[in-house]
């Protein structure tokens, strides 16, 4: 079982910038793709921005120039940089991880996870 801990969400000012964390911890052997998703009330959770285990990154068309999606590797976080903040941005933001768990002496167990979700809201 590999544990999602999120930070960073808040109240800003549309044109603001609000930088999110997500930290994995756990029986960790490997992390492939990390992703960041938000659902706004009433809506679908919708995919904001990805990144492959080598650094390759994937952007929403709604959120490309303003957001921006890293990792550190060695200490298994996530983060996404938000800037030009926008009203319709508000949501709960998910993050997501593709992780691979090794216990010692026991067959690998790939598996998807999902963070606890942090509020951005943003107001105009």
């Amino acid at each position: 079982q590999v544990r999602l801990v999120e930070s960073g969400g808040g109240l800003v000012q549309a044109g603001g910038s609000l930088g999110l964390s997500c930290a994995a911890s756990g029986n960790i052997f490997r992390i492939n793709d990390m992703d960041w998703y938000r659902q706004a009330p009433g809506k679908q959770r919708e995919l904001v921005a990805s990144i492959s285990s080598g650094g390759d990154t994937n952007y929403a068309d709604s959120v490309k120039g303003r957001f921006t999606i890293s990792r550190d590797n060695a200490k298994n976080t996530v983060y996404l940089q938000m800037n030009s903040l926008k009203p319709e941005d508000t949501a709960v933001y998910y993050c997501h991880v593709d992780a691979s768990t090794r216990p010692p002496g026991r067959l690998p167990y790939r598996d998807i996870y999902w963070g606890q979700g942090t509020q951005v809201t943003v107001s105009s």
